[in-house]
């Protein structure tokens, strides 16, 4: 008795990207079967056996490309599959991709074997098939502990060994930031929150918080802790209250609107305290895991209850950072900080080191909004951008700019 056996012979490995795309999706052979015969029904007419033959071939070389794009680089050197470079380049790329609702279920989540049994619940709440689930997890398992206890910087590092894209690698980063941090992110006050939520902030985090130097030593995936304890220093504008509050009701009262600026006078002491506190706290390890947690509820919440409109807020928090600088007692405390830079011959990338400080974005409107909840693109002043430089009179040319360490 004989069997009939359909055989293709070729030099290069043929990829056909549609149905690349539905096993990447987690979709059965028979599923794909099913929505290319209903696609090419209006293109083309073709048979289902064609189509389930192509796509039985296809998942077969799949099963065997796989093993080769869990390590990308091996991807590069076989000689097994003759791919072209753009190929190559899309068969990683796609195999790598993320589902932000998929990644938003599996953040707060330990990235062990044996949470890996729990994804039933991740795919149901994503709505994602589990196939693709677990392959998502695997992923950022493998990232994370290929990059985990690499120096220097977490995108970079992930790009050269998983030759991801830059803007793909920087997802990963994030998450890979946001596991080693530990951040708190399964709250359910902060479910709303999706993970574009997250990876801007913790895009800003990594570039503002972390250490800004290279070397065996330095790990953007570290909070620059000097950099943390010198923020309780801000405890000095709760001692000033008084001067702080005036300079600032000086400074908005043209601008703001008649309810704001009553609102302003009324509640600042529970802002600049809700504010100032929370960098204060930043040193300590639990604090600065609930961080998210921390800002909605001692600064967000708060703000949102007074109905703040988002302009009058912005400008409430821009006069917040440029009435402190005007104090005397906040010069004072930068010329010091720069008295002690002076002799201890620091390298520039030292010096950049010592004077590095960040704040929180001065227009905590992106992150508060009294018609919704926080969304993915108002959320940036969770961690705050690069500081601006500020020019300090009587200073020597060499070093007349310092950031100011101040969160607002």
């Amino acid at each position: 008795m004989y069997t009939e056996v359909d055989v293709f012979v070729s030099n290069y490995t043929l990829i056909d990207p549609e149905i690349y795309q539905l096993w990447i999706e987690g979709c059965s052979s028979s599923e794909a079967v099913s929505t290319l015969h209903q696609r090419s029904t209006k293109l083309t007419g073709a048979s289902v056996e064609l189509i389930a033959s192509d796509v039985l071939d296809h998942y077969r070389t799949f099963a065997l490309l796989e093993r080769l794009l869990t390590l990308p680089t091996k991807l590069s050197e076989q000689m097994e599959f003759q791919l072209d470079e753009s190929t190559k380049r899309m068969l990683i790329e796609k195999y790598y991709e993320l589902d932000d609702l998929v990644i938003r279920e599996l953040l707060g989540r330990k990235l062990s074997s044996r949470h890996r049994k729990d994804l039933d619940e991740v795919s149901e709440r994503s709505g994602a098939p589990l196939r693709c689930c677990r392959r998502q997890f695997d992923n950022l398992r493998r990232v994370f502990k290929t990059v985990e206890e690499m120096p220097g910087n977490v995108v970079s590092n992930i790009r050269n060994a998983f030759l991801l894209s830059e803007p793909l690698a920087k997802k990963y980063g994030a998450v890979v930031f946001l596991a080693c941090m530990r951040f708190e992110t399964t709250k359910r006050k902060l479910q709303y929150l999706s993970f574009n939520d997250f990876y801007h902030c913790a895009r800003v985090i990594m570039a503002s918080w972390t250490y800004c130097c290279t070397g065996p030593e330095y790990y953007d995936t570290e909070m620059d802790r000097e950099f943390l304890l010198e923020l309780r220093e801000l405890r000095i504008l709760l001692e000033k209250e008084k001067e702080h509050k005036h300079l600032i009701c000086m400074r908005l009262k043209p601008k703001l609107l008649e309810k704001s600026y009553q609102e302003l006078e009324l509640n600042f002491r529970l802002y600049t305290r809700a504010l100032v506190g929370l960098a204060c706290s930043l040193h300590r390890g639990r604090e600065l895991r609930s961080l998210f947690v921390d800002l909605l509820e001692k600064c967000i919440e708060p703000l949102r209850m007074g109905n703040w409109p988002k302009t009058d807020l912005a400008q409430f928090l821009n006069a917040y950072e440029q009435c402190a600088l005007q104090m005397d007692v906040l010069r004072t405390w930068y010329i010091c900080a720069l008295d002690a830079t002076v002799g201890q011959d620091l390298q520039p990338a030292e010096m950049k080191k010592f004077i590095k400080r960040s704040r929180f974005e001065d227009s905590m409107g992106e992150i508060y909004a009294s018609d919704k909840p926080v969304s993915s693109d108002n959320v940036s002043c969770l961690a705050g951008q690069r500081p601006r430089e500020v020019r300090l009179p009587d200073a020597e040319e060499e070093v007349l700019l310092i950031p100011l360490k101040l969160l607002c």
